[in-house]
């Protein structure tokens, strides 16, 4: 295991040397938070791939490829589905709004009074999303250096704290490419042909496996559906995500990078279930269809070619890890903070009449240290939840639940539908969330009842109370459209372009 060891050791070091070296390059508030709002449609794309594919694309990929056969791709194939919507259907305005959130954008939406309530929401769901990602160290370092549980996640998450702190986004950006290209060779070039090869080909899968593990629905239909509404609408809706949109250099690079990197979610989750399916070949007898991946790796693959799977998965946790402990931080210091100390984040002032989300100019220094303090204060108390908690599977399900539940409809509203209202945008907030946490009370923390009928309790009060509401001020959607449109907001450097729209905010825009 020695060159094993060397491998996944030089990996570290270069993750470490990454955030070292994007320390030198973030010294705005933009640089730090969306780097600096300059990817081009390559390091876009690479880098959208790396946090929507993390530990459980991959070690639970294979999986349910172990599990279901073929079949089992359905939940890599959902979060491919709906990077691929988000990139043609929104990500292009999302761009351009120039914010920094998403409870900023329904601040501009609605006029001010959105965010901090939806910033709670978006908050929980980061942070159990960070959580279950450091949590998975667990497994990796334990087959890679017999370490126990707490040790694990200390060395794994204290490595992407360490890089998230110092560089920010541009730290985690530079990784994240490390880590796509990690992944691509690791998985797709390296362990899936050795996995099929091993398993006596094509062929001698079909003959060995029931027809089932080749059904392409063979893991029902209500689970698809399931995965549909969890995975595909989260990936519309997550900060994590927007985030990451927000550091495109244009809504071109935006919609087409994003596109390449769903398409490639598409082959990836295909990937992972064919090997899943060579596995339950060659381990037909698996408690845990979760350990699929570490044997095949462990026991199928030569020194060198193991470390860098290894390192490959490693990767993959470690890219969603750290793209929601910078999500986490964000909301935590942009919507949630700044408003409670009653400073605000520029986000509109109800009336219309603000700079804007993201307006403001920049103040570097300051900006970035305390941006920096909120990400070493999340990193620690991930950490710290990780050792204690030990059912991940529920905490993340709690947390996309509320999420999707909570903040799907009034999101989703607030791009499509003019006559939306912040009182139908609360409203939804509120009765989709009391309904998520009432029917997972009811119905079990799992079942599929909670999301189903919340989204629904959700749209159903955004409609009614938008309706019987009055409609939003003029001038509040004609600062929304001038955002929309790409003039206003911070332009990367701390400059706005938002003085017009601030000193005449009753200006009419073109839709």
């Amino acid at each position: 295991m020695a060159v094993d060891y060397a491998v996944i050791v030089v990996y570290l070091a270069g993750m470490l040397g990454m955030g070292w070296w994007g320390m030198r390059r973030a010294k705005s508030k933009s640089e730090f938070l969306v780097a600096g709002r300059r990817l081009g449609p390559g390091m876009y794309s690479g880098t959208m791939a790396a946090i929507v594919l993390g530990g459980a694309s991959t070690i639970g990929g294979v999986g349910l490829g172990y599990k279901h056969g073929l079949s089992g791709a359905w939940m890599v194939l959902t979060i491919g589905f709906g990077l691929l919507a988000l990139s043609v259907l929104f990500s292009a305005r999302i761009a351009r709004l120039k914010v920094y959130t998403v409870s900023e954008m329904l601040d501009l939406r609605y006029g001010g009074r959105a965010g901090l309530i939806s910033g709670l929401v978006m908050w929980a769901y980061t942070l159990m999303l960070a959580v279950t990602s450091t949590i998975a160290y667990a497994t990796i370092f334990d087959v890679l250096f017999d370490v126990n549980r707490t040790v694990s996640i200390v060395l794994g998450g204290a490595i992407v704290v360490a890089y998230s702190t110092l560089g920010g986004m541009w730290s985690i950006t530079l990784t994240d490419m490390v880590q796509f290209v990690v992944k691509t060779v690791g998985v797709l070039l390296i362990l899936l042909p050795v996995a099929v090869v091993k398993a006596g080909g094509w062929s001698e899968m079909r003959a060995e496996l029931p027809d089932e593990y080749f059904a392409p629905l063979g893991i029902g239909g209500e689970t698809i559906f399931t995965y549909v509404l969890i995975y595909t609408f989260g990936m519309l809706i997550g900060q994590d995500i927007w985030q990451r949109v927000f550091t495109a250099r244009s809504d071109k690079v935006a919609r087409w990078g994003g596109t390449a990197a769903g398409t490639y979610c598409l082959v990836y989750a295909v990937a992972g279930a064919v090997i899943g399916t060579a596995a339950k070949v060659l381990y037909p007898n698996l408690t845990n269809p979760d350990d699929a991946f570490a044997l095949i790796v462990k026991d199928e693959l030569p020194m060198g070619a193991r470390g860098l799977v290894l390192a490959a998965a490693l990767a993959a946790v470690m890219s969603t890890s750290s793209g929601a402990l910078i999500a986490c931080a964000t909301v935590a210091n942009n919507d949630i903070w700044s408003k409670l100390r009653g400073l605000g984040s520029g986000a509109g002032t109800g009336t219309g009449g603000g700079t804007g989300a993201g307006g403001g100019a920049d103040e570097p220094h300051d900006e970035v240290k305390g941006n920096r303090v909120f990400i070493l204060a999340m990193g620690i108390a991930v950490i710290v939840i990780a050792i204690a908690l030990n059912d991940v599977i529920q905490a993340l399900t709690v947390a996309y639940n509320l999420l999707v539940g909570g903040l799907l409809v009034p999101i989703l509203g607030g791009l499509l539908w003019k006559r939306g209202t912040v009182q139908g945008a609360l409203a939804a907030v509120a009765v989709g969330g009391v309904a998520v946490i009432g029917l997972m009370a009811s119905y079990g923390i799992l079942a599929t009842e909670a999301v189903y009928y919340g989204l629904l309790s959700s749209l159903a009060a955004y409609v009614a109370v938008s309706l019987l509401t009055r409609p939003t001020d003029e001038a509040i959607l004609a600062h929304w459209r001038e955002r929309l449109a790409g003039r206003g907001g911070d332009d990367g450097d701390g400059e706005t372009g938002a003085a017009a729209t601030a000193a005449d905010p009753g200006a009419k825009t073109p839709v």
